[in-house]
């Protein structure tokens, strides 16, 4: 029986470790920081942090979330680039959307579609 197990199989990766630090205004979002550290525990200063921002947009349906990485080196940079990685997010899925509706708009119908697939007399 452990053999069909794949839980064995899963080997963290020690050599690619980072330690998370988040950081909220309790009003508008929040910027999380990944900082890369060494197996000892202590901060590896040959790789650079990452910085990365997170909201929510209300729509009609509810709260949307949107996550962006922040172009910055220091948490002050992050701070000052946080609402132009929303916007870019914001962009990008927009175009997103938009290019899901022209793919469905152009899609033709076939019959077997219409009925789900099924063989179904109609």
């Amino acid at each position: 029986m452990a053999d069909n197990n794949q839980i064995e199989d899963i080997r963290f990766n020690g050599k690619n470790l980072w330690k998370e630090e988040n950081y909220t205004d309790l009003e508008v979002g929040t910027i999380k920081k990944l900082v890369p550290i060494n197996l000892d525990g202590t901060e590896d200063t040959n790789r650079k942090p990452t910085f990365t921002a997170a909201t929510n947009i209300m729509t009609p349906n509810g709260a949307l979330p949107l996550t962006g990485e922040i172009n910055a080196e220091n948490l002050k940079e992050a701070i000052e680039n946080f609402s132009e990685s929303i916007n870019n997010a914001l962009n990008k899925l927009q175009d997103e959307m938009m290019k899901m509706q022209q793919d469905q708009a152009n899609k033709i119908v076939t019959p077997d579609e219409l009925r789900g697939g099924k063989d179904l007399i109609i």
